[in-house]
């Protein structure tokens, strides 16, 4: 729980509503702690998440947590201990956890404390089992092969059937009018 000051500093109001309204830009956010991390690794990690469309910050954590309360979002506290930096995204959030788990592996002194995903909390583990799933745009890609399979077939058996007909030497069916 954030501690609210008995008077409040301008400056400081000021901080928080400028990262409440960076945070109400995004829908997804995850958690990570970026402790002996290298301003060359962080940087590259940067590249890396901006390529999927995904900002990568650094919040204060007290700001971050008021900021999240005037957002009515909960739970998000428990993440918001140690150096954290906060992965906001707007789409593709297993895209973006795949590309924060493969660069711990390079760097292990990154690590994902937990992620905000629709709403609803995922710890570290789950988060990780999330990164593991394909991405919105390679369910769609699947889906639409496995629709485009059967009518590829149909052609070619089609096809199949017009030039059987052409090698006998007959005339080609007709097309329906």
């Amino acid at each position: 729980m954030a501690v609210k000051a008995k008077k409040l500093q301008p400056a400081k109001v000021e901080a928080i509503s400028a990262v409440k309204s960076t945070l109400e830009g995004y829908n997804d956010y995850i958690f990570t702690e970026y402790r002996g991390l290298t301003v060359e690794q962080i940087s590259n990690l940067r590249k890396q998440l901006k390529a999927k469309n995904c900002e990568y910050k650094v919040i204060k954590n007290n700001f971050a947590r008021v900021a999240f309360e005037e957002m009515k979002v909960e739970n998000v506290t428990d993440f918001l201990a140690g150096p954290t930096a906060i992965a906001l995204l707007k789409e593709d959030p297993n895209e973006v956890a795949k590309v924060l788990f493969d660069f711990t592996k390079e760097v292990p002194a990154l690590s994902v404390k937990g992620a905000l995903i629709d709403n609803e909390l995922y710890d570290a583990a789950k988060i990780e089992a999330f990164s593991k799933l394909p991405g919105k745009k390679q369910l769609i890609a699947m889906l639409m092969s496995a629709i485009n399979g059967p009518v590829q077939k149909l052609a070619a058996t089609l096809q199949a059937y017009v030039d059987k007909k052409l090698a006998e030497g007959g005339e080609a069916p007709a097309a329906a009018e």
